[in-house]
């Protein structure tokens, strides 16, 4: 029963971030939690500033929805695979610096492996991806077929000449 609590638990997090209450969010966090973006490098520690930090994203993309596709549990650890969908109507802050609004709408998928402990959010890792999402809003190059290929082409050229 405890994996099926610590499901409902991730479950109810992401549908207070769905419906931008802070509050909620907030009581299923722990309050020493640990969040981490893979893709943006973030880590940061303590639930107002894991609460700060979605509300940061809610502000760049208002009608941000995660909808999740697959969700497990082993343990006290839980797996969920997201959706995540919203129009980019707010400053979107970067490590490279601002992003303005563009009105675009961004689709990308997710993955956010998390610790449950006592009821809360403990530690979540949160998998993303950004290239697509920066892609989507007009702030990073789109990839084209030729660009694939040739990527694919210098990484097997370099497989061969490391073999040899």
């Amino acid at each position: 029963m405890a994996e099926q609590d610590a499901i409902k638990t991730v479950q109810a997090n992401i549908a207070a971030f769905n419906a931008g209450d802070a509050q909620k969010m907030a009581a299923t966090t722990a309050e020493n939690a640990v969040y981490e973006e893979m893709a943006t490098q973030r880590r940061i520690q303590g639930r107002d500033a894991t609460i700060q930090l979605a509300m940061e994203w809610r502000q760049a993309f208002p009608d941000a929805k995660g909808t999740i596709q697959r969700i497990t549990a082993s343990g006290n650890t839980v797996t969920a695979e997201i959706f995540w969908e919203g129009t980019h109507k707010g400053a979107l802050p970067s490590p490279a610096g601002t992003i303005p609004a563009t009105g675009k709408k961004v689709q990308m998928r997710a993955v956010q492996v998390t610790t449950v402990e006592g009821g809360k959010l403990k530690h979540t890792n949160h998998y993303f991806d950004l290239m697509t999402m920066l892609q989507q809003i007009g702030a990073a190059p789109q990839q084209t077929a030729t660009t694939a290929q040739q990527a694919g082409a210098t990484a097997q050229q370099a497989a061969t000449t490391a073999k040899q």
